[in-house]
């Protein structure tokens, strides 16, 4: 830990080892200015410190430092996951920052004897072959598709394929084998998972050429059906790589293309993804610049957060395409640490590769256009918002909003939910939902009581902060009651807000209702302040209903196995675990369920024609 002023800086900077390592910047409170990473703390360093030839921002920051801390690795791999951690823990100010999303989506085949091709999100294993990872979920379910289309992979569960006793409708349509019922050997299944493997690898050419040398085979063996199903094989492979936008250039089989546009003090970085030489679509990011007064990074500067956030979690391609780097040599020294392999940064490209990046780079402009246009909309909103309400914001105070909904069916399978709205959009890794019990069935103002208690009990212990603002979705009565939880529980009722919905339920016809006794407020459909109010509060209805559905879709299955005559909960649970759930145990024939103990052959009977007659019924 190191003290900076004005006099004393040169001295400091001169201790400083020539060391890869990580820097922190803080202010004279102590907050976080600035987290970096370094091959060279002593250059790195230093080289904020010059006279001249500092960017704007970088000034501003210096002017504000009062303690540096440093952190010597080893490498500077090292460094970038070093830094990585640090930036989530502390904040830090000045930093380009990359909200965290969801794991990457990977493209699944289990190492079962008839193996299954699943979508797949979470950490990877080594007994199954995963291919990704993939921009999206939907490129991986387009390949998916392909892969049921040519390869006749199966996609169902486990427990629905163990105890299927006829094939299922893909297997009708041609989209699966039937591996379930015997229709395909395992020998036979097996070729087509390696050929589905291999088309994935981008082999699709050498696939092509031993179906077409199987299909004339066949031919002259007179197998004229085996021969047409090749036939129509190689057809839809041909189709599915005539699709594809942009062709391999033969050498690239995975490569990354980054491409950073920035623009009036904001940026986007769009991600290119190809695997296996197949161009699987892109993504746009789109950093946020923490307390930087308007001035922009440079790009090479989001290039480099970019990769210190990207790469610290997800496999490093063999080859990364970008004109952004400063130091494409560097780049690549520090990938290939990462990946523990050699990594090709290319940063002036030909041919194809360079289709790629002007692609990327098209994306990129287009993106950060309408994400310019949304975030205006969204600011005009909240500031009309707060305008409308009378609210005060304090500092670096951000606007929080939580809303609440009930939902049931007739009192059935009650759920409540709270999303939560943060800066300029939907927080949705911050929704909740509660299961609502010990109400009477269709009270929503009691199942509002609970809800309101369970969650906010630890604010009034002092574990957790008051929203700015509390969105309750109903009329005077709901508020009324919120009101009283919030007295009970000592907090600002000026918080609560009810949206009481208006005339034939019709947007821009709410009526405001305030716990503090202000008067109701009709803001008018006009209102911009309404129009978020209205998307945040239809996103709560929807995240209630669909929790709703779920919880009730659970209850009647297991419910519908209790009205079976002749099961108990001891028969009822070896059904549910033997089968993996009610969708497995509609499936099985009555010799499969016999099979379980404690089952005759005779209540099995009577459990299939129990369960298919009230499906029929």
């Amino acid at each position: 830990m190191t003290e900076i002023s004005l006099g004393t800086h040169q001295k400091v900077l001169a201790s400083l080892p020539s060391l890869p390592g990580v820097y922190r910047y803080f202010d004279a409170q102590g907050a976080c200015l600035y987290v970096g990473k370094a091959r060279d703390l002593k250059r790195r360093v230093s080289s904020y410190f010059r006279a001249t030839g500092v960017s704007p921002r970088i000034a501003l920051m210096v002017s504000k430092i009062a303690r540096l801390e440093t952190t010597v690795v080893r490498t500077e791999a090292e460094a970038l996951l070093l830094e990585n951690n640090l930036i989530k823990t502390l904040n830090p100010r000045y930093n380009i920052l990359f909200r965290d999303d969801k794991s990457y989506p990977y493209l699944k085949i289990t190492d079962d004897a008839f193996a299954r091709v699943c979508y797949y999100r979470g950490g990877v294993d080594r007994q199954s072959r995963y291919f990704g990872p993939y921009p999206n979920g939907a490129a991986v379910r387009e390949a998916i598709g392909v892969l049921q289309k040519v390869f006749h992979l199966r996609t169902c569960e486990e427990a629905v394929f163990r105890n299927r006793s006829r094939p299922c409708l893909m297997g009708q349509m041609g989209r699966c084998s039937a591996p379930c019922v015997g229709l395909v050997t395992q020998q036979a299944y097996r070729e087509s998972v390696e050929e589905a493997c291999a088309f994935l690898k981008g082999r699709t050419d050498a696939i092509v050429a031993g179906l077409r040398e199987r299909m004339l085979a066949a031919s002259e063996a007179l197998r004229f059906e085996e021969a047409a199903v090749l036939r129509d094989r190689i057809a839809l492979l041909n189709e599915v790589m005539q699709q594809q936008s942009v062709e391999t250039t033969g050498g690239d089989v995975d490569a990354d293309i980054i491409s950073v546009v920035t623009e009036a003090g904001r940026a986007c970085v769009n991600l290119a993804v190809v695997r296996g030489g197949r161009h699987l679509g892109d993504r746009a990011y789109f950093p946020s610049f923490s307390d930087m007064d308007g001035a922009a990074a440079q790009t090479s500067d989001v290039l480099e957060a970019f990769v210190a956030h990207h790469y610290a979690g997800t496999p490093v391609p063999d080859v990364v395409i970008t004109r952004d780097a400063a130091d494409a040599q560097e780049l690549a020294q520090l990938l290939s640490t990462l990946a523990g392999r050699r990594i090709s940064v290319v940063h002036e490209p030909q041919s194809t590769r360079r289709k790629w990046l002007e692609m990327a780079y098209n994306g990129a402009r287009l993106a950060l256009s309408r994400h310019v246009l949304e975030s205006s909309t969204s600011r005009e909103r909240i500031s009309d918002l707060v305008s409308v309400l009378g609210l005060t914001l304090e500092g670096d105070e951000t606007l929080r909003i939580e809303c609440f909904d009930i939902s049931h069916t007739q009192g059935e399978a009650t759920q409540a939910s709270c999303v939560v709205f943060e800066g300029d959009r939907m927080q949705s890794s911050r929704y909740r939902r509660f299961n609502i019990e010990g109400v009477q069935a269709g009270d929503d103002y009691a199942a509002m009581r609970q809800v309101l208690e369970r969650r906010y009990q630890p604010v009034a212990r002092g574990e957790a902060l008051l929203p700015t603002i509390v969105f309750v979705d109903g009329g005077r009565g709901q508020v009324h009651m919120a009101r009283d939880v919030f007295v009970e529980l000592g907090l600002d009722t000026s918080v609560i807000v009810g949206v009481a919905k208006g005339e034939g339920r019709k947007t821009g016809l709410e009526t405001l209702i305030f716990a503090d006794g202000r008067a109701p407020l009709v803001l008018g459909e006009q209102s911009p302040a309404l129009m978020l109010i209205a998307m945040i509060r239809d996103e709560a209805h929807r995240f209630a209903i669909t929790g709703m559905r779920a919880k009730r879709s659970r209850t009647r299955q297991v419910s519908r196995l209790e009205d079976i005559e002749g099961i108990g909960p001891k028969r009822r649970q070896k059904l549910l675990t033997h089968f993996g759930g009610l969708k497995a145990v509609r499936n099985a024939g009555v010799e499969d369920i016999a099979k379980i103990d404690g089952i005759s052959l005779t209540l099995a009977k009577k459990i299939y024609a129990q369960i298919h007659g009230a499906e029929g019924g």
